[in-house]
């Protein structure tokens, strides 16, 4: 086993998930990384033969429980493990679907419990469960409910979890993302992308390794638990925001 033990991340294909999988990777960590698209397979082979990638729908509790089987087989223990899998799906209150609704809990949310629940028996004293929250859990945005939502939602499960599993050494945190250009971005207009940049103090998007290096940082504080700690040029701050 390398010295940073094994790694689960989940929504490890691409974006913030795929910067989490190789900081991890690059410290000496095995990863297993996991995904519901074949991109995943792609980034583990990058990243050499302590990885494997296994597809995954973290909305599926069974699925969930297949890849941890496959992760103790191979590595036969799990230290860290990355909530990070999302969706997202806009519509203002009178658009937004009940389809749509529940896609974005079933994965933001729902996920990140079936993750917690598979992982929890393999955790042990000086493991770390962390979640990958969002901005929008903490402030309005019209148009965005369901995603904020989740978002919210997780942030109070980091909280309940991280009382829960203190006793046993365990820490949960939660780590809130600044706004990155991803997948998830894409669909924006040059419009909205200048008029999201302008709210940042900072003046620009992150970089998904700035959220890894922060994410690995998280993994080995022994002794900080429940924590919102946000990695987001200010703009929690901006909006008047303490976590």
């Amino acid at each position: 086993m390398s010295k940073s033990g094994v790694w689960v991340i989940t929504g490890a294909s691409r974006g913030i998930g795929a910067a989490i999988a190789t900081r991890a990777a690059a410290e000496g960590a095995s990863v297993a990384l996991l995904a519901r698209g074949s991109d995943v397979e792609t980034v583990a082979d990058s990243l050499g033969d302590h990885a494997i990638a296994i597809r995954t729908d973290v909305s599926d509790a069974h699925s969930v429980a297949a890849a941890f089987e496959q992760i103790i087989d191979r590595f036969g223990t799990v230290n860290t493990v990355v909530n990070n899998a999302g969706v997202h799906r806009g519509g203002r209150l009178k658009r937004l679907s009940k389809e749509n609704w529940q896609e974005v809990i079933d994965v933001n949310l729902s996920g990140a419990l079936n993750v917690a629940q598979a992982a929890a028996p393999h955790l042990t004293a000086g493991d770390s469960l962390i979640n990958i929250g969002a901005v929008v859990g903490f402030r309005g945005f019209p148009g965005d409910v369901a995603y904020a939502s989740s978002k919210a939602g997780l942030a109070g499960m980091t909280k309940a979890l991280a009382i829960e599993l203190a006793p046993k050494g365990i820490t949960v945190n939660l780590v809130i993302p600044g706004l990155v250009l991803t997948e998830m971005t894409q669909g924006l207009t040059e419009t909205a992308l200048e008029s999201m940049r302008g709210q940042i103090p900072m003046g620009r998007f992150a970089d998904p390794s700035e959220i890894a290096d922060v994410v690995y940082w998280v993994s080995n504080s022994r002794y900080m638990t429940g924590a919102i700690v946000p990695v987001e040029g200010g703009l929690m701050s901006s909006f008047g925001i303490t976590g």
